[in-house]
């Protein structure tokens, strides 16, 4: 059994291991995760787990089977795995998992000029919902637009559905775009960035709850790495890399 000390020290901010390049797991203080779940999931984790220990005291096991399968997949779906970080030089990684569902040239939207190519990656519930930093930087702008819950896999979902759009200022001095976007069944982003803040390659940063969509739109100084159906891991594949 996990004692309040163990469980606090779990939950506590690490300072060693976890600033590490190797892994996907620095730093904790944006997006924390414990027994390998996110921890904004843990209220729905904990709500579905009463409910089935509820109906199981109350009315006996039959009545905790439907409120016991929703517990498994509700932990399920916020899971947060270890992702070993790629070491290709330039590379940057996916900020979700997901399916490539369009790759295209397009004007970049609002926050920087010009035109770039956008990649976008469809999460479906069956995907891991935390998102990742595609490259190392310095927060420039985060700038969330209230819209509209169209199917995140409409091409008009990138530029009606409620958004948050990230500018990070890569170190290879070229800004970086990437868009995190609700969908027909999402309808909470959670996005823990801020201007000026120091960013690291695959860093966790936020998450979409129940099904969405990220863009992320890459310059021309990029050579592009996926194609339309491909599937990517989140901080592990790398889907483009500086010329």
């Amino acid at each position: 059994m996990f004692g309040v000390t163990s469980i606090r020290r779990a939950l506590r901010p690490r300072s060693d291991a976890s600033d590490s390049h190797e892994t996907l797991d620095l730093p904790v203080h944006r997006v924390r995760r414990w027994m390998g779940i996110c921890l904004d999931g843990w209220p729905f984790v904990g709500g579905a787990a009463t409910l089935t220990l509820l109906g199981g005291w109350l009315g006996g096991w039959p009545w905790a089977v439907v409120p016991g399968l929703a517990t498994f997949f509700t932990a399920w779906f916020f899971r947060d795995p270890e992702r070993s970080l790629p070491s290709e030089p330039g590379g940057i990684v996916s900020p979700a998992d997901g399916r490539v569902i369009d790759v295209r040239r397009v004007p970049y939207p609002r926050l920087l000029p010009g035109e770039a190519t956008r990649v976008s990656i469809f999460m479906s519930v069956f995907n891991v919902h935390v998102n990742r930093v595609p490259y190392a930087g310095r927060v420039r702008q985060v700038h969330s637009n209230p819209g509209k819950f169209f199917a995140a896999f409409a091409e008009k979902a990138s530029l009606e559905n409620e958004q948050t759009a990230v500018c990070v200022d890569t170190d290879r001095g070229v800004p970086l775009l990437f868009v995190q976007i609700a969908g027909l069944i999402a309808r909470r982003i959670v996005c823990r960035l801020a201007p000026a803040e120091r960013v690291q390659t695959g860093e966790r940063f936020g998450l979409i709850r129940f099904g969405s969509r990220t863009d992320i739109y890459l310059p021309d100084d990029v050579e592009i790495r996926v194609k339309v159906g491909d599937r990517v891991s989140g901080g592990a594949s790398v889907i483009g890399v500086f010329r």
